[in-house]
């Protein structure tokens, strides 16, 4: 059975922690229980309960093994309003119900977990109106690679005979945009185009991951563009990903660059710049580490 990319997610982030030392964890963990809210949420950048950055903190409490209580869990998920989510928010509803409806599975089974929940109950997709969409654009790259992620989750079967490789997002000198007919590409559109074509096409090597490989900066990070003033966790944590999904190594060595993002308080900068950190960007902290 193919694996999802919930899947591939949590193996990468299972590998995160066991690169972690007894008290990286434990700081780590501290860090995450601390942006915990109501009803086993997780909070945004304002201090409020959020389905999405809850996405983000309940995959790292199951990986990093911070208890959580399924049937809060299960009361949070009941009190939303699933017609009133874009697709970013609906996709993250989706991912916490099967995290919430295995949290206790034991951790060498959490790569399967997604499995486990998707293809025993599948679940009906609604059709999102082109507002719903990233930039309302339900064909660029990330949409599609926001979508697919849904639909697996969802355990609906994908048509690959639809499958759109976004030859209208290409740019001429390398890579994604994720703006149609883009003359600059971006790392994290780039990642998503190679995603969802890795798991179409069983991540068969192609000539777009030499713009990944090649606009790695010299310390080991990623710019999310080449206007970029410095490269970011996320642009980094994204490429790395998708390198260790098509099975190449990057051209520079990257653990440094993660360390230096790695905050006091256990949680990681966006940038170098960034003091405070969120869940979010703990999640691609353990992203990156795992898949160096």
């Amino acid at each position: 059975m193919k694996e999802t990319l919930s899947i591939r997610l949590f193996r990468a982030l299972l590998d995160g922690k066991r690169r972690l030392g007894t008290d990286a964890l434990k700081r780590m963990r501290h860090f995450l229980a601390d942006r915990k809210s109501v009803g086993e949420a997780f909070m945004n950048k304002g201090g409020e309960p959020d389905i999405y950055y809850t996405s983000f903190g309940w995959a790292l409490a199951y990986v990093l093994g911070l208890p959580l209580d399924r049937e809060r869990m299960r009361r949070y998920l009941e009190s939303l309003d699933q017609a009133s989510m874009d697709l970013v928010h609906y996709a993250a509803y989706r991912r916490c119900e099967l995290i919430q409806r295995f949290f206790n599975v034991p951790e060498w089974l959490a790569g399967r977990m997604p499995v486990i929940g998707n293809w025993a109950n599948p679940v009906f997709v609604p059709h999102f109106k082109v507002i719903d969409y990233p930039n309302q654009d339900p064909d660029s790259p990330y949409s599609r690679f926001i979508y697919w992620g849904c639909l697996e989750d969802c355990g609906q079967d994908i048509d690959l005979k639809t499958l759109n490789r976004f030859p209208a997002y290409r740019v001429a000198d390398g890579g994604f945009s994720n703006s149609r007919e883009g003359s600059v590409a971006s790392v994290n559109a780039t990642a998503a185009a190679l995603m969802v074509i890795g798991q179409a096409d069983g991540y068969r090597k192609n000539d777009d991951l030499d713009y990944l490989l090649h606009v790695q900066d010299p310390s080991g990070g990623f710019r999310a563009d080449a206007a970029a003033p410095v490269p970011d966790l996320l642009s980094t944590a994204t490429a790395l990903f998708v390198l260790r999904c098509y099975e190449v190594r990057p051209l520079v060595p990257t653990r440094d660059f993660i360390e230096a993002h790695w905050l006091d308080n256990g949680g990681f900068g966006a940038t170098l710049w960034d003091e405070e950190g969120d869940v979010e960007y703990l999640f691609y902290g353990l992203l990156a580490l795992g898949s160096l």
